[in-house]
């Protein structure tokens, strides 16, 4: 019992974890291959790629992703689990969006930041393609 919760909190997933899961399987989806690092760093406005190094490795060791060679575009997402960590993230940040842009006081600077993440994680709503 002790070794279940143990392996039950090692897979749980931070939300900069469940940001990178969704964008990998978002970007998998749209172009057929997977992102190389940089470009994941760059979309996610991390400050370096070893930052998502650290990220995407840890993904590797609880079983989201695998890399299946030394290429840049190796990533690969693993299990249905990591679908539905991503999907459950995109629906809360689908919630969060069309709150902030239901808010009067968004400014339109922020709006655009806000429709650039939906598309960013292929976030279709009907609030966020204005």
């Amino acid at each position: 019992m002790q070794k279940s919760k143990l392996q039950s909190k090692e897979a749980r997933v931070s939300r900069k974890q469940q940001e990178l899961l969704a964008f990998i399987i978002s970007f998998i989806k749209a172009n057929n291959y997977g992102p190389s690092y940089r470009e994941i760093m760059r979309e996610l406005d991390y400050k370096s790629v070893s930052t998502v190094a650290v990220h995407v490795d840890s993904l590797i060791t609880k079983g989201y992703l695998r890399k299946t060679d030394n290429s840049a575009r190796s990533l690969e997402v693993v299990s249905q689990q990591a679908t539905e960590t991503a999907g459950n993230h995109q629906k809360w940040l689908q919630r969060s969006i069309a709150k902030k842009l239901a808010d009067p006081q968004t400014t339109a600077e922020d709006a655009l930041v806000l429709q650039r993440t939906s598309v960013l994680f292929g976030i279709e709503s009907s609030d966020t393609q204005q």
